[in-house]
């Protein structure tokens, strides 16, 4: 507008003082050549170009059940050239279910049931909670007083029930307790070249058992990831899970580059490593321990079946648990930035041409208004068909 103003009203001065002391028409036909520069240069069409099409998106994209928070991140996602997805509730369906469990010698399991059962029932972990769903269906009573609750961000839980010492969580967790866990080596092996979670339980100082956890990946998770990478985009998953089963779960999505074991911490810093690249980023994740990635990334994308957290923290929210809401943001995206280049077009195009005509007294003032009210429908027309687009 600073460059565009100025200019125009230079144009329509010396339009005016051309004509009237050069081309010797008189005032008065001086004055509607000068009117007729104004007029069919007004921006009418130019101020509509941008804000109609990201009004249309955001509403195209609520309508497909894509939350879109603010313009800047609908502008921003035609540029994602890595996407970083989590993989419990995100490339899995985040419901996992108990499969096995290894006892350790001299461990009761309906007590190590119990116990544990219990302490999870305070978290919200989806691999807590599926233990607490194994101990009810064994009809065992799992709502012992807890008489204190420790949570270790990506690593598990300490709590105190009954005046025992509880540690549920990752072999991280049993390192950092000194809990010795080479009994249970052998099953874990096994447990995670079979794709599944091995969760740690240990009573008062020492190993009670290991729990295996299966989830299972999305359908849309295979088919996202490809049309993804068909967009030429980078796809890679993060996890705290060790590296067996998450490159058995990233193999069956179709996804290449894998980080494993890693902290809240250790998202959000592998975000702001690969942006280091030049690269602009999008982070995928449903959970608490995300929402410091999703922050960080250039877009941070939620999953709506996710917590509040993850939800506020996020640019865009993905109402269905559906992966192909991640495909068709991105897609949504070019086609509002396609649009808006268009529609910066039709509004200077009228103006490229309409201004030297006016200049030249080849334009009515009247015909020049009716250009201008043209062009404005022209862009709002134009940003409408996004309603109708298929993404």
């Amino acid at each position: 507008a600073s460059v565009f103003v100025p200019t125009v009203i230079g144009i329509a001065l010396v339009t005016f003082t051309a004509w009237y002391f050069i081309g010797g028409i008189g005032f008065t036909a001086s004055m509607i050549n000068f009117v007729a520069v104004l007029i069919v240069a007004c921006p009418c069409a130019l101020g509509l170009a941008t804000p109609t099409a990201i009004m249309v998106g955001t509403g195209r994209g609520a309508a497909i059940g894509v939350l879109i928070r603010n313009a800047e991140s609908l502008e921003r996602s035609h540029k994602i050239q890595t996407i970083i997805f989590d993989k419990t509730g995100t490339i899995t369906e985040g419901k996992p279910g108990v499969t096995d469990v290894v006892v350790s010698t001299g461990i009761d399991k309906e007590e190590l049931l119990r116990l544990v059962a219990s302490v999870e029932k305070k978290s919200e972990h989806p691999l807590g909670m599926a233990v607490v769903d194994y101990a009810e269906k064994q009809i065992i009573f799992v709502k012992l007083d807890i008489s204190s609750f420790q949570n270790f961000a990506g690593r598990g839980v300490l709590a105190v029930v009954e005046n025992r010492s509880i540690a549920v969580g990752n072999l991280s967790l049993m390192k950092e307790f000194s809990i010795n866990t080479m009994e249970a080596d052998f099953d874990v092996r096994k447990f995670s070249s079979e794709g599944k979670s091995s969760v740690y339980a240990a009573i008062d100082g020492r190993l009670g058992g290991v729990f295996a956890i299966a989830d299972t990946i999305k359908e849309s998770a295979k088919e996202a990831v490809r049309e993804l990478m068909d967009l030429g985009i980078e796809v890679v998953m993060i996890t705290g899970d060790n590296r067996l089963v998450a490159e058995a779960i990233a193999s069956q999505a179709g996804i290449g580059r894998v980080f494993a074991e890693a902290l809240p911490k250790d998202k959000a810093a592998l975000v702001k490593a690969i942006q280091a690249e030049g690269k602009i980023v999008a982070m995928v994740g449903d959970g608490i321990n995300d929402a410091p990635a999703l922050a960080q990334a250039d877009v941070g994308i939620a999953m709506g079946s996710g917590t509040d957290v993850a939800m506020e923290t996020a640019d865009i929210t993905l109402m269905k648990s559906d992966l192909h809401g991640v495909v068709e943001a991105i897609q949504l995206s070019k086609r509002t930035v396609r649009t808006i280049k268009q529609n910066l077009f039709w509004a200077f195009i009228y103006n490229v041409i309409g201004i030297p005509l006016a200049a030249m007294g080849m334009l009515n003032p009247v015909i020049a208004a009716g250009a201008m009210a043209f062009s404005s429908v022209s862009v709002v027309s134009n940003s409408l068909r996004l309603k109708r687009s298929k993404l």
